[in-house]
């Protein structure tokens, strides 16, 4: 009988499986949901999506929104994949009024940080991955300064004259660590400082590992995944040294059964990217001992865990950043410094020596698709959450300290225990750095609480809406259409500023800046200027405003300044076809018709004018109630040969 053998890391990984599960959590609410690129690299999966009605955005497609603009009206939310995305998309999408869900993987997540914190202080980064892959041109987006991305040894070789004597290196989660090593070892060869940040994902490495000791145990080895999978490319290239009758598919329909009649151990793994029944499909061809049977004898080897199980382990590896802990399972426990205490950048190697036992409580576990995340710090933590429940129940108000800025929002304690304030629901604005809130105390409720989950979410926008409502109120109340009124901007935009009122904001459009002609917004006014307007009108809760009072309007002089026969100086500010602007003061423009610059025959104005020439002229029209005023420098000649004459 034929022996088959699964991978125990084969499928989804961690980061793969959160993000794949976050999209489908989407799908049917009233929002219009989208994906940033492919949620993973499998068809199979993003076409199941499109057919429920996911759409998938590509950065062309953003540009593309931000220039033609998009339904304001629409609500509209957008899954990060966990590759991870730029700094520069991240804003691009904010403006566009995308609800941002992301799913960026912890792992990558940490890479961002590392580059961000590294390249701020002018050290030379070098990504080891694929420049094209979506992950490495998202770590490249958080680089304050350009990267080195190497993908081998000989690409090292070409970039070896653009490197400081002190390399930081980091890696793709994905990346063969095999090759990781071997570009290492060259850079250190070659003289260069360096700094190794070993950012291949344990799930990657634990996989890799799995892989090569697989293939190298079997007769036919079958990999399975999306080819564009790059993770599931170097599993192909690690069993492939191992095993020279490697298969690379995509589904079961790609397999050629007839590879394995011969073979009487098959082996099976899969890249992060393949759904289990992928797996199942190609598995359950070839044996028949079904997949469920299989991964029932799997946990009865093994021990059983479970989320917010308690359990004794053994320290086998400490990092700063997390310690592995030997589980008695069938994969290894990660305990991440956030995970182990609140106190902010701990080294985590001066609290914690291999060998150590250490009692933990499971907080996620992917049954063979990755690492077990475990807790230290939850463990004595849970009575706290007692306190927690109850304000959440009552929908009390609470305030903690901010311990932590952190991507995408802020850490605050209560009684040690850790809530988390999304950066969307930090403020009632869209608040771009958030550092300000460090270490400071904040008011807020609880709008979700599952402390079996971890899921303890605070809600300080909340509180902010309902004080800004009731000043709202106060406000409409006592404003009318005409009512001169002093306010701050909040925002400048190509189109105007918003202004804020105290309780309501009001436009204040490029056009009611000033008399005369304004071209940038942000000339006339900056974020954060006191300012006196006006309210022009008042449509339901938007408020228009002008800075244009009447008593500075220079038309209302203009009669006697701009008199028929009146000779003036202006300068050229535009042109027409007929014809040139000249801006005679601001808010007050006449016309230089094309006949009335030389008597000569001129067939454009821009053949003889350029825009900013200040020119003399006589008034030869003047129209108060159109507002238009004629000019001609031709008048004034024929008057100076009439004087000549005379």
């Amino acid at each position: 009988m034929r022996e088959i053998k699964i991978a125990k890391s084969a499928g989804f990984c961690f980061g793969v499986k959160r993000a794949v599960n976050l999209v489908y959590d989407q799908v049917g609410n009233a929002k219009k949901v989208y994906t940033y690129g492919p949620i993973i690299h499998n068809e199979e999966v993003v076409s199941d999506l499109e057919q429920k009605g996911v759409h998938v955005l590509s950065e062309e497609d953003v540009d593309e929104m931000a220039v033609h603009g998009i339904r304001e009206d629409e609500e509209r939310e957008i899954v990060i994949r966990s590759h991870g995305i730029g700094q520069n998309v991240y804003r691009k999408l904010e403006q566009l009024g995308f609800e941002i869900v992301d799913a960026t993987c912890p792992f990558v997540k940490k890479i961002h940080r590392i580059v961000q914190e590294e390249t701020e202080q002018g050290h030379c980064v070098v990504i080891v991955g694929d420049e094209n892959h979506p992950e490495v041109q998202g770590i490249r987006g958080w680089c304050v300064q350009e990267p080195i991305i190497v993908n081998s040894v000989e690409e090292a070789k070409k970039k070896l004259d653009f490197l400081d004597k002190d390399v930081y290196i980091v890696a793709q989660t994905t990346f063969n660590d095999v090759k990781f090593k071997d570009i290492v070892e060259f850079f250190r060869n070659k003289g260069y400082n360096v700094i190794v940040y070993n950012t291949i994902c344990n799930a990657t490495e634990e996989r890799q590992r799995e892989a090569r000791a697989l293939a190298a145990d079997v007769d036919t080895m079958i990999v399975i995944g999306g080819k564009s999978s790059s993770n599931t490319q170097k599993l192909y290239e690690i069993c492939r040294r191992e095993c020279e009758n490697t298969y690379y598919i995509q589904t079961l329909v790609d397999l050629d059964l007839t590879v394995i009649e011969s073979a009487k151990r098959v082996g099976i793994t899969a890249g992060a990217s393949t759904p289990n029944y992928i797996i199942k499909e190609v598995h359950d061809s070839m044996s028949e001992l079904s997949f469920e049977e299989l991964l029932k004898q799997s946990e009865e080897n093994g021990n059983k865990i479970r989320v917010g199980s308690v359990v004794e382990g053994k320290v086998i590896a400490v990092k700063p950043e997390e310690i592995i802990v030997d589980i008695q399972y069938k994969a290894d426990g990660i305990v991440t410094r956030n995970e182990y205490s609140s106190t902010p950048n701990l080294d985590l190697t001066t609290v914690v020596n291999v060998g150590d036992p250490i009692k933990v409580k499971v907080i996620k576990t992917n049954d063979g698709e990755g690492q077990v995340l475990l807790s230290y710090k939850r463990v004595a933590a849970d009575e706290s959450y007692d306190k927690l429940e109850e304000a959440y129940n009552n929908g009390d108000v609470l305030t903690g300290k901010v311990t932590q800025v952190v991507d995408g929002g802020l850490n605050v304690v209560v009684d040690e225990c850790k809530v988390f304030i999304p950066a969307s629901l930090v403020s009632d604005t869209f608040e771009k750095d958030l550092t300000k809130y460090q270490d400071q105390e904040v008011e807020f409720v609880l709008t979700e609480f599952n402390p079996k989950k971890r899921r303890v979410i605070g809600n300080r926008k909340q509180l902010l809406v309902a004080k800004k409502a009731e000043l709202a109120k106060k406000l409409f109340e006592t404003i009318k259409v005409g009512d001169v009124v002093e306010g701050t901007v909040k925002n400048v935009t190509p189109f105007g500023a918003f202004i804020d009122l105290g309780g309501a904001d009001g436009l204040l459009h490029i056009s009611e800046m000033s008399w005369g002609r304004v071209n940038d917004p942000s000339s006339v006014v900056k974020v954060g200027d006191v300012v006196k307007t006006f309210i022009k009108d008042i449509n339901g809760e938007k408020i228009a405003l002008s800075m244009k009072f009447e008593d500075e309007n220079p038309w209302v002089k203009a009669a006697g300044k701009y008199a028929i026969g009146n000779v003036v100086t202006g300068k050229v500010v535009r042109f027409a076809s007929f014809g040139a602007f000249v801006e005679l003061e601001p808010g007050v423009d006449g016309l230089l018709h094309v006949s009335q610059i030389s008597k000569e025959r001129v067939e454009k104005p821009e053949d003889v004018l350029k825009v900013g020439q200040e020119i003399t002229a006589k008034v030869v029209d003047f129209r108060a109630a159109e507002k238009k005023i004629s000019l001609s420098m031709r008048a004034l000649l024929d008057d100076q040969e009439t004087s000549e004459e005379e």
